[in-house]
């Protein structure tokens, strides 16, 4: 099983240049990839945008809303790329078109899965550890389940400074920790914080940290920061 799982944040030429490198190593020879839009609302403006940012790379990027039976696109695609936006609305369509399953099979026998952000998301057991809001209601949390961890995508730690009138106030809006230790209060599966422009590189049960760190939550276990390179499963839940 072959995954890339970004962050998001690909904005700057650094990041963009990284992720080009990432995804030619990730998907080989494939030139056609089969391209997930249901995460925005407009399909065919978002397809647009990432040839408009240089954010396609060379591929054709195919986009399935224009399929008129997604489960065979899915059946016929060479690799599958799901893109970020809002996680319930994309799980929303994953789920109403009967795409879980599909694509979960696709994937684990061996095609390449490239999710950024929500697509991130959908890669994991559940989207639960998404920080976007329930603009609709899917059918159930569930996702691919191509991992045993959860992500939460666009990490950062401690507290949000703004401007103020004598300088920066702090936020005192909930931490993303404090969010991510409210899901083990009720769950087990251990979760990635992963930071903007980082991704993750998973075959089979080896993942690798592409970036300069990444946290890791463990139920009952205080949080820690991993180095970049390979993670030991054992963390993972493998």
């Amino acid at each position: 099983m072959k995954l890339l799982l970004g962050s998001g944040g690909f904005r700057t030429e650094e990041r963009k240049q990284v992720l080009g490198r990432e995804m030619r190593a990730h998907f080989g020879d494939v030139s056609r990839i089969l391209f997930v839009p249901f995460a925005l609302a407009d399909h065919e403006a978002y397809v647009a945008g990432l040839y408009e940012r240089g954010l396609d790379f060379g591929y054709e990027l195919d986009g399935i809303h224009k399929h008129r039976d997604p489960v065979q696109a899915v059946n016929e695609a060479e690799a599958i790329y799901v893109g970020g936006g809002n996680s319930f609305r994309l799980a929303y369509d994953l789920q109403r078109l009967g795409l879980i399953c599909p694509i979960r099979e696709r994937v684990r026998s061996g095609l390449p899965y490239l999710g950024v952000s929500a697509g991130t998301n959908a890669a994991c057991p559940t989207i639960m550890t998404t920080n976007d809001m329930p603009i609709v209601m899917p059918s159930s949390f569930e996702a691919l389940g191509l991992v045993p961890f959860q992500i939460n995508p666009h990490y950062y730690s401690g507290s949000l400074f703004l401007p103020g009138a004598d300088g920066y106030d702090e936020h005192f809006g909930e931490t993303r920790d404090e969010r991510i230790q409210q899901f083990h209060e009720v769950n087990e599966t251990p979760v990635i914080g992963l930071w903007e422009g980082d991704m993750l590189r998973v075959e089979d049960a080896r993942v690798t940290l592409l970036g300069e760190r990444a946290r890791i939550f463990r139920r009952g276990e205080a949080a820690r920061d991993l180095p970049a390179g390979e993670i030991d499963p054992a963390l993972l839940g493998y």
